[in-house]
């Protein structure tokens, strides 16, 4: 049946699609507010067949290229897809932002499993992997649909120690209010300070909290009402999605952060979500941090772009090194 993208206005209309296709939480409507705040712009497609049902739904960021490139279109962890039907949708999703927007590409970075079919069928459907990549493809993703007692089961004896030494620490585990976000960033900072890696002005981190609403969860580890570790989310109906986390030199002194995203896996747990996903795995300590709480990793399709203007080969052959100088200028910054 024919298949057509229909735009979407309305925030509960858009979050409830997303969320009847077990969307990710980068596609609800919050997060494209905050990014649409912060140099992007945002589109939002339902697409429905000649009956008017609801097959899939692409929230599109749009970013603004030097002439002649126009645009970039991205799909972050998107589209949302009736099973066996994501080639499909994402043909539609091409030719929209190809007529509307005049984009040079359309990159994605689904939530697909790599070894699933539709990450399989993207070549031949005449999309091309890319380099370029955003989210981090090598992850770890519980599935919370296993008892407590099973998670546990499955990390590492350590992690269970550390968890259990940690909670017995005279520390308060609890979410986040609004006051106390800014104890949040001033951790965040000392972390990418100690650590050496960029981070926001403090409004982008207020404007997630605000525009998610219950959809941004942030819990932290209290020593008095000072916070010593605090973890930040972003959470669809089904899928939790770890965005932030930091700990003072105190708080990695008494393991908070062993009982602080033990909390987290709970809490999302009893909210109904099946899917604990920790962003992204690298060969580094806070990787082997992760590692912990799982006796598997699990690899996502990764990037893919397809071109959609003739200076698409042009700008695939620039972005990489477009983005190696931004890493460079950011180093030279930092020193």
């Amino acid at each position: 049946m024919t298949l057509s993208a229909v735009p979407c206005h309305v925030r509960e209309q858009w979050d409830s699609a997303v969320n009847a296709q077990q969307g990710h939480p980068m596609q609800l409507w919050g997060w494209g507010e905050t990014k649409a705040a912060h140099n992007w712009s945002v589109d939002r497609v339902l697409v429905r067949d000649a009956a008017g049902e609801l097959v899939g739904s692409a929230q599109i960021l749009l970013r603004r290229l030097p002439f002649p490139f126009r645009a970039l279109a991205y799909l972050a962890r998107g589209p949302q897809a009736a099973a066996g039907r994501e080639i499909e949708v994402l043909d539609v999703v091409v030719r929209h932002v190809k007529d509307v927007h005049r984009s040079v590409a359309l990159s994605i970075e689904p939530d697909w499993d790599a070894a699933a079919v539709p990450s399989a069928t993207l070549p031949a459907a005449g999309w091309r992997r890319s380099e370029s990549t955003i989210l981090i493809p090598r992850t770890l993703i519980l599935d919370l649909n296993r008892s407590e007692d099973e998670l546990l089961a499955a990390m590492s004896k350590k992690t269970r120690q550390y968890i259990r030494k940690s909670g017995r620490e005279a520390l308060e585990y609890r979410a986040v209010t609004a006051a106390e976000l800014p104890q949040c960033l001033a951790v965040y900072k000392e972390t990418a300070r100690r650590a050496g890696f960029g981070i926001h002005a403090d409004g982008y981190y207020l404007d997630i909290f605000n525009n998610l609403g219950q959809g941004s969860p942030v819990y932290a580890a209290f020593d008095g009402g000072t916070v010593v570790s605090f973890l930040w989310l972003a959470a669809s109906d089904a899928t939790a999605f770890e965005l932030y986390g930091g700990m003072t030199d105190a708080g990695s002194g008494l393991r908070a952060n062993f009982s602080l995203k033990w909390l987290a896996i709970q809490e999302m747990k009893a909210r109904g979500i099946v899917r604990y996903d920790f962003n992204g795995l690298l060969n580094d300590g806070v990787s082997k941090f992760k590692f912990g709480f799982a006796d598997h990793e699990d690899m996502l399709a990764g990037t893919w772009d397809k071109g959609l203007s003739p200076l698409y080969p042009v700008f695939a052959k620039a972005l990489p090194l477009g983005r190696r100088a931004v890493r460079k200028a950011r180093g030279l910054l930092k020193r």
